[in-house]
């Protein structure tokens, strides 16, 4: 408690009115301004991947190379897969955790507040350096957002700068998740035991406990990628002695826990959003937060479902089967516990809830084809195929990036103190949701068929598919300009109705507990909550 308090008294000296100019925004320390930048980061890089995906889109949009050569066609995939990864997905959750767990857990601001500065700021260059790297010899990257040796060894020096940029990024994300396990664990409002905590501050802190363990393994394998290409090693090198496919067992022991990283903060949101909108509590609380800690640890076990083809022992495929099948599980907890909370409800269907049950819909068939794919006789068929690249969008866009326009939706009256306009909302929902089923439902059958991914160019029999999938991608990518403009730039401007302190009548936590929009200082003294609910007492 006292280090709650000291915390406070750091922030006495300040006036409390909120700095204005460009000093605010350089020299930020409050966790709201922070999560701002975070936001607008994130739906930057989202645009400029969402463009690399336009030209990939276009190029494939009919048989026989049109606009881009298959080097150029190779970069453009590899650079949307880590923009989106690493410059969108990642950042925008942790502007989410920035602007809301301090607010949910009572907290006056992060732990540490000049830490969190400099985390924020690390992401600039590295994306610009992500960004650049069309621009240098011999053009970006080309070897797959995995990077997989022995092509990142034979890469121009973009592949360098992608390594230093991804370093960059990795130190970044270490640094904002122990700011939010100690902001967490230390910072809490008096009365608030951690089995009271909002279900997306229990998501961010097992999130923050993953991106710890395994950010350094990542920057493990692109270190030896590094040493291989400049000081003669030969980690990944056959020539020396090495092997690709240890490249293969590192990248994927960061990389399957990643895809949870990107997804247990969306179960968060839609585990706040979900009960908001049926009026009533979540079903299921404590088997909610054994799920997300039992998805945490299962996460480390399955990485080599990824590499079925690679020549693995049928008694490490059986392993990795079983195991990836039992990740199910926990998933489908969660997914109950959501159907169970909506049922017998008093459910209205504002923009934040259809998200949210977008989400549940298009998620849960990403995991049915994910559950597909954990059969190694299946994956052997499917793998490297259009059919794998409609599964990780189902989950990743309609996942991840469904569950972020939700918490919008769901917190900008809090943010920004004007609501958003709701008829646009479900626009913006409607259209993205239809969109993005047209642009990538067709993927399942043209993988099926056998096409493989990351070709420039294709057989006239997947032609239709194709042109289907390319129009969604393109009518897809225009409903998030519409977002931007329509919805979340008169909200920037404060252009709408005024929000009440409580704009969702089903909604509960402290969040809703201080004014529209949250003043520049929160809980400048933590609040005393009563026993039974998170709600200050008087």
């Amino acid at each position: 408690m006292s280090a709650v308090i000291d915390h406070h008294d750091d922030h006495t000296h300040d006036d409390h009115h909120a700095p204005t100019g460009w000093r605010r925004w350089v020299f930020a320390t409050n966790h709201k301004d922070i999560g701002t930048l975070y936001l607008l980061f994130s739906f930057s890089m989202l645009m400029f991947g969402g463009l690399l995906a336009m030209g990939i889109r276009a190029e494939l949009y009919q048989p026989g190379l049109q606009l881009v050569n298959p080097e150029l066609f190779n970069q453009l995939t590899t650079m949307h897969g880590l923009i989106m990864v690493f410059g969108a997905i990642m950042p925008g959750f942790v502007g989410f955790a920035n602007w809301m767990i301090p607010l949910q857990i009572g907290a006056g601001d992060m732990a540490f507040a000049r830490m969190n500065n400099f985390s924020f700021w690390l992401m600039i260059p590295a994306g610009l350096m992500l960004a650049g790297s069309f621009f240098m010899p011999g053009g970006a990257p080309a070897a797959g957002w995995t990077l997989y040796a022995p092509l990142t060894l034979q890469m121009g020096p973009s592949m360098d700068a992608g390594i230093f940029a991804l370093h960059i990024l990795g130190a970044s994300s270490i640094m904002g998740s122990i700011n939010i396990i100690v902001t967490i664990l230390n910072m809490r409002a008096p009365g608030m035991t951690l089995m009271k905590m909002p279900m997306f501050v229990w998501t961010w802190l097992i999130t923050a406990y993953l991106l710890i363990a395994v950010m350094p393994v990542l920057a493990g394998a692109i270190t030896m990628t590094l040493t291989d290409r400049h000081f003669g090693t030969s980690f990944f090198n056959p020539a020396g002695g090495g092997d690709p496919v240890m490249y293969q067992h590192i990248f994927w022991f960061f990389g399957h826990p990643e895809v949870y990283i990107m997804i247990l903060p969306a179960f968060g949101i839609v585990s706040q959003i979900v009960p908001a909108f049926a009026r009533k509590k979540l079903f299921g609380y404590a088997s909610m937060v054994y799920a997300t800690g039992s998805i945490a640890i299962l996460s480390f076990v399955v990485w080599a479902h990824h590499m079925f083809t690679t020549g693995m022992p049928v008694t490490g495929q059986l392993f990795f089967m079983y195991s990836t099948m039992l990740i199910a599980v926990p998933t489908g907890v969660k997914i109950f516990n959501w159907i169970a909370t909506m049922w017998k409800g008093s459910m209205t269907f504002e923009t934040p809830m259809l998200f949210a049950v977008g989400f549940i819909f298009v998620f849960t068939l990403g995991g049915f084809t994910g559950l597909i794919l954990s059969m190694a006789p299946v994956d052997t068929q499917l793998q490297d195929t259009y059919y794998v690249v409609a599964h990780f969008h189902y989950v990743l866009v309609a996942g991840s990036l469904y569950a972020m326009f939700a918490g919008y939706y769901y917190w900008s009256p809090k943010w920004t103190g004007v609501m958003y306009n709701e008829t646009r909302g479900k626009i913006h929902f409607w259209w993205s949701l239809i969109a993005f089923n047209i642009t990538f439902f067709p993927m399942h059958f043209l993988g099926l068929a056998g096409m493989p991914r990351r070709y420039a160019d294709y057989p006239m029999q997947f032609a239709d598919f194709n042109l289907v999938a390319s129009l969604g991608g393109f009518a897809f990518g225009l409903a998030q300009v519409y977002f931007f403009v329509f919805v979340v730039w008169p909200g920037m401007r404060g252009k709408g109705e005024k929000a009440p302190q409580k704009p969702w009548d089903g909604a509960e936590g402290l969040e809703w507990e201080v004014a529209s929009p949250a003043p520049f200082h929160t809980f400048e003294t933590p609040p005393k909550l009563n026993a039974e609910a998170n709600k200050i007492v008087a």
